[in-house]
């Protein structure tokens, strides 16, 4: 029973991909939010907020730390019960070394992406342009900060797929059929470094105060990291 991991820029059809995934495989999906206590509330994106990320990231590279620990705890006991669909920006980097993850990469092109926003959030043109940028690059500096990886590059992704070129359901038919296949099996080895990593997570993750929980997972929430 492989894992899925769904890595998408903002405003690629992440969601729709992976509840259809789900769907086609009999799987649970599962996203950041689902993770993250439900009496946690986080306001919507907003354009004050982005301009001031950068200032933001530089504060919090130390909580950031704490975030991964408490995010890959919390996603790991969801991940022990088998068959789950998991979209975020970071989900592969949080199971880089498990080896039954079928790790799956979208994007879109850069237009397509910025219609996405005008239609979705009600942005003019420019301010659609301004977020998608902002955003991308706050993405890519939280990862290189914390994890040393660049989250956009395309080696750390068994598939990568266009959403733009290849339609939704083809895309779907594309990692469904690919996660049967015997290199994404489950197996004594890959179950016991599961649990290990568990184990590992879920004790950095008590050392974290409610406030440093709050701080960072609504700043992360925003970010969709």
């Amino acid at each position: 029973m492989p894992i899925i991991t769904i890595s998408r820029c903002s405003h690629t059809h992440g969601k729709e991909v992976a509840e259809a995934v789900a769907k086609t495989l009999g799987y649970t999906c599962i996203s950041r939010e689902d993770l993250i206590d439900g009496s946690q509330e986080f306001k919507m994106h907003s354009l004050k907020f982005v301009r001031e990320l950068s200032i933001i990231l530089d504060q919090t590279v130390f909580h950031k730390r704490r975030y991964i620990s408490y995010m890959r705890s919390a996603l790991l006991k969801h991940l022990v019960k088998g068959k789950v669909v998991y979209y975020n920006s970071c989900g592969h980097i949080l199971l880089k070394d498990i080896d039954h993850v079928l790790k799956v990469q979208l994007t879109a092109d850069f237009e397509d992406r910025v219609k996405i926003a005008m239609d979705r959030e009600g942005f003019s043109r420019n301010a659609a342009l301004f977020f998608i940028n902002t955003m991308d690059d706050a993405k890519k500096k939280w990862c290189r900060k914390l994890c040393k990886i660049d989250f956009s590059g395309i080696c750390q992704y068994d598939i990568s797929l266009n959403i733009s070129k290849i339609p939704i359901d083809k895309s779907v038919d594309i990692i469904s059929k690919t996660a049967i296949l015997d290199q994404f099996k489950t197996t004594v080895e890959s179950r016991k470094a599961l649990y290990e990593l568990l184990g590992t997570a879920d004790g950095n993750s008590k050392k974290i105060t409610d406030f440093e929980t709050n701080h960072i997972c609504s700043i992360a929430s925003l970010m969709e990291v």
